[in-house]
């Protein structure tokens, strides 16, 4: 099986591909012992042309793949698409592949199934069974294999024969614009940024006074900076409840960060013990400057509790009746906000969701509506 590994030959195959109408695309990639996800495989099928490029060969310009990606007369389609995206994301310096359409969104939006997995949308739609067997391989070690490639190319072959089913589908449905609202998040560079600042937002807070969360941000930008520099996952530099310690504890001396049951021993004396120390130093010299701005959340007000999961059924109800995944529709966060705030700010309320979702909940709060149990089925009546 042919794999690409010289630039000239991907030129010629990105050309071919941009001649069509749709292009599927997936790759391979490990990251169990790097922060950077080492990108190993990418496998691409559109019309009758089908490619497996080996990013790690000698020399090898990914270039005219980028340029495929940006096209925006070609759709590129994925499965499950976040984590392609990201590394597309940071390899092609900002690439975000437009247009673009995500199988496991259109399955969500078809009522095939929350998340759904590849190989059972698969079977679902092409009534076909997918080899399982190469996954968990090691896709960075070379050469190859034929039962690798030939996992990797079907991925994609799968791919490229379920979009026009799905998208067909979806048209008949007229829930296209449904799919289309999905990928406006994925096409947002906020949703792959990974600015160390930010980070703090990763951990739930268990306090809000000034001096906890502004050594708990420190902490937190002072471990990406290292995962990031020293490419390893940011579990392994330190872990989330050794970043709690850290913000509790607010270490001013190698002495007292050693001190700390998350601190292995030594690394009081090391360079990234040093970083981290100065940091906490400047976050703690100013906290209300240094802490993030959090505004600690209401209280649900009473009978919000009941409300929440009168909610659910009704969600589960509504999703059941128009074949969608209750999950595209809403979240729990969500009818938990809709139980506290008729005017609440949250996905469900907003677009198509509020059509078949959030006015229907609005008058199940206001009574205008009921849940009852007909026949051993629950249906919703006017009041």
């Amino acid at each position: 099986m042919n794999v690409i590994t010289k630039t000239q030959d991907l030129a010629e195959a990105c050309t071919a591909l941009r001649q069509c109408e749709f292009v599927a695309i997936d790759t391979e990639f490990m990251r169990e012992s790097t922060y950077w996800p080492i990108l190993c495989l990418i496998q691409a099928a559109g019309g009758e042309t089908e490619v497996l490029i080996d990013p790690m060969a000698d020399g090898i310009d990914l270039e005219p793949f980028f340029e495929l990606l940006r096209d925006d007369s070609v759709m590129k389609v994925f499965h499950a698409a976040r984590q392609d995206l990201e590394i597309f994301y940071h390899k092609g310096k900002g690439l975000i592949p437009t247009p673009m359409f995500d199988s496991q969104v259109a399955a969500m939006a078809l009522g095939l199934g929350d998340s759904v997995a590849y190989d059972n949308l698969v079977r679902m739609v092409l009534k076909r069974n997918v080899e399982k067997g190469a996954r968990f391989t090691d896709w960075a070690r070379r050469p190859l294999s034929d039962h690798q490639l030939g996992y990797a190319l079907a991925d994609v072959t799968h791919l490229r024969d379920m979009y026009p089913i799905l998208r067909d589908r979806l048209a008949s449905k007229d829930r296209l614009s449904w799919v289309a609202e999905e990928m406006n998040i994925l096409s947002n560079p906020a949703t792959y940024a990974l600015d160390p600042d930010e980070q703090w937002k990763r951990l739930k807070l268990r306090k809000t006074t000034a001096k906890w969360l502004a050594a708990l941000k420190a902490a937190a930008a002072w471990r990406e900076h290292e995962a990031q520099t020293r490419d390893m996952p940011r579990q392994r530099v330190i872990k989330d409840e050794g970043l709690y310690e850290i913000a509790h504890a607010a270490p001013a001396t190698p002495e007292q960060l050693s001190q700390l049951r998350s601190i292995p021993r030594g690394f009081e004396r090391s360079k990234p013990a040093e970083r981290l120390l100065e940091a906490l130093k400047i976050a703690l010299s100013d906290p209300k400057k240094h802490a993030p701005s959090v505004t600690p959340p209401e209280p649900p007000p009473a009978g919000a509790g009941p409300t929440t999961e009168l909610l659910k059924v009704l969600l589960k109800l509504v999703a059941d009746d128009i074949g969608v995944a209750p999950r595209l529709i809403a979240t729990v966060p969500d009818l938990e906000a809709i139980a506290a705030k008729d005017d609440a700010d949250v996905a469900a309320m907003q677009g198509w969701r509020r059509d078949v979702f959030g006015e229907t909940a609005l008058k199940l709060k206001r009574g205008r509506i009921a849940l009852l149990l007909e026949n051993g089925k629950v249906v919703a009546r006017d009041v």
